[in-house]
């Protein structure tokens, strides 16, 4: 029962599936980041179902584009691009640390939030009609990954304060365990997708695992640590890197 409240939670958090309702305790959340990768398999089919209808129905290509996001956006109630707004504000004020994480607890958004999304829109709208029919299970594997890492930068990173959702899901989280459990869960997938892209796969996810690196530095350097806002940051430009390599390989 424990393991069916984990995963309750991690949907019910990280998208916007409809799951029962009741109260959360501790040590309902020991394993529950171990199923936020299954928010991405949720969310790939979504997609990969949206393309093969757009293609078998002569659907044009910015409709395809604009779909793909809308239900990206539908399926995780814009949780992970609100974070991604807020850490733009954040690091586009230059401001020291305490000033920054402020920012970021924000409820409103500034310019930077604005123009730093439409750039993140335009990158993804603009790439998608790029991507070839037979790369989107690539393309769908991509939202399974960028949660795979996100969930080890919770058990594995410093977070920058102590409170807020990340925190709660990081003191709570059967750490060795979770680890374990998403460790294998990407080589599982990382397996699966190099045995039928071959070296497309090893690109993507090479470029995700750089990117990764790069969100524990940037972290780290300007808000010393993580916070639930910036794991957002990281889940949008990971798959906006994806989703570009997805079309030139």
């Amino acid at each position: 029962m424990s393991i069916l409240k984990a995963c309750i939670i991690a949907f019910g958090t990280y998208s916007k599936f409809p799951v029962p309702y009741f109260e959360w305790k501790e040590k309902d959340m020991k394993y529950s980041i171990c199923f936020f990768p299954f928010v991405g398999v949720l969310l790939g089919a979504a997609e990969w179902l949206w393309f093969w209808i757009c293609v078998n129905y002569g659907m044009g290509s910015l409709f395809k584009a604009a779909g793909a996001v809308i239900i990206n956006i539908l399926v995780t109630g814009g949780i992970h691009i609100d974070g991604y707004m807020d850490t733009m504000d954040a690091l586009h004020s230059y401001q020291p640390v305490e000033k920054k994480l402020e920012i970021l607890k924000d409820a409103h958004i500034g310019a930077f939030a604005v123009i730093m999304l439409s750039v993140l829109l335009l990158a993804y709208i603009g790439a998608l009609p790029g991507i070839d029919f037979n790369n989107v299970p690539l393309f769908a594997s991509t939202f399974v990954f960028s949660r795979i890492l996100s969930g080890l930068s919770v058990v594995l990173f410093k977070g920058a304060k102590k409170g807020g959702m990340l925190y709660a899901f990081s003191s709570s989280a059967q750490k060795k365990v979770v680890c374990i459990s998403l460790v294998m869960e990407f080589l599982f997938m990382a397996a699966g997708t190099i045995w039928i892209y071959k070296i497309k796969a090893v690109f993507v996810i090479v470029a995700m695992l750089i990117v990764f690196i790069y969100y524990r530095y940037k972290s780290y350097k300007e808000f010393g640590g993580i916070t639930g806002d910036l794991a957002g940051w990281f889940l949008c430009l990971s798959e906006m890197v994806a989703v570009i390599l997805c079309v030139f390989i």
